[in-house]
């Protein structure tokens, strides 16, 4: 279950040319670069914030705020790749970060 690879693939605005994708070794990996990438957005929009905070609304409005953004993630059992949207996405960063939560 841990090791399912996962791409995210995602449009950050209209323009078909902001079509992009990552790809990772887990879905908790994949969960981890979408926040990361939340948190840079946010250290690029507020330059002189040291340490930004965020909560999980802040995160949904930003997934929902891009053109486009889905998942596809690695099936053993019938060596394919299935696809997710956007709202797996939201379900799957908010279990990460529960998870993070309760590690600390």
């Amino acid at each position: 279950q841990a090791n399912r690879h996962t791409i995210i693939l995602m449009q950050t605005s209209q323009n078909r040319a902001t079509r992009t994708f990552m790809d990772y070794e887990s879905i908790s990996q994949a969960m981890d670069g979408i926040c990361g990438l939340y948190e840079r957005k946010l250290k690029e929009l507020n330059p002189a914030i040291r340490e930004i905070t965020y909560d999980i609304s802040d995160l949904y409005n930003f997934i929902d705020g891009l053109a486009d953004m889905s998942a596809l993630v690695y099936d053993h059992s019938i060596q394919a790749y299935l696809p997710y949207d956007r709202q797996w996405i939201k379900q799957k960063t908010l279990q990460h970060l529960k998870k993070l939560a309760s590690q600390r």
